[in-house]
């Protein structure tokens, strides 16, 4: 069977399906969801509250994600370099519907300002891919790098009874470790500041905004 190939056109409808779904979290994981068989913990008001604040961080911190691979997967030059994005890509989509199923769990709801985020992440993502792919690597190294971070900050304050939670964070930040290793691996060029400086206040605003709305 030969290859299809896609129109300008018909790429462009699929990246707004894939828009659309990231932002409104319609992700389905490939993955097993990792709190499956752990035990539902017992938390107060104040501890779900908490709890679902850093999960919808956690799952906005993944549309950024997926809008940032997707982007710099579209304007990528080396084939290798795009299917390694693709397939961070598709590990932060299990990410995404984790998070998802999570904060179902806890009766909340993603972010309201999710399209904004994605639409935000997705200019980067262009805009770091036509620098080339040593730089669009790079950023692949310092958005995990960030995000592993923030990670076992929420780890650090998560309640000691959502246990649920915490073991879904833990494969997540293997997960991460693991992509910018591989980015490493291939030829990643170490960002200049003041980028990784704005990436950090980008994603402490964004963070800001997604723990309560």
């Amino acid at each position: 069977m030969s290859e299809r190939h896609f129109s300008f056109f018909d790429k462009a409808i699929i990246q707004a399906q894939r828009a659309m779904s990231t932002s409104l979290g319609n992700a389905f994981a490939e993955r097993e969801y990792p709190a499956e068989n752990t035990l539902h913990g017992i938390l107060n008001d104040e501890e779900q509250r908490h709890a679902a604040g850093l999960m919808r961080i956690n799952h906005t911190g993944e549309v950024c994600a997926q809008a940032l691979y997707v982007g710099q997967a579209a304007v990528a030059r080396d084939e290798q370099t795009r299917k390694q994005l693709l397939d961070a890509a598709q590990e932060e989509q299990d990410h995404l519907a984790w998070c998802a199923d999570r904060l179902r769990e806890l009766d909340a709801k993603p972010s309201v300002f999710n399209p904004i985020w994605y639409a935000g992440s997705y200019t980067i993502g262009l805009a770091a891919g036509l620098r080339g792919d040593g730089w669009n690597l790079g950023f692949v190294v310092e958005t995990e790098r960030q995000v592993e971070a923030h990670l076992e900050e929420h780890l650090e304050t998560l309640p000691p009874s959502d246990a649920r939670s915490r073991v879904i964070l833990k494969k997540m930040k293997e997960d991460e470790a693991r992509h910018a290793e591989h980015a490493e691996q291939a030829g990643a060029r170490k960002l200049p500041q003041p980028i990784p400086r704005i990436m950090a206040l980008t994603s402490s605003i964004m963070k800001a905004v997604a723990y309560r709305i």
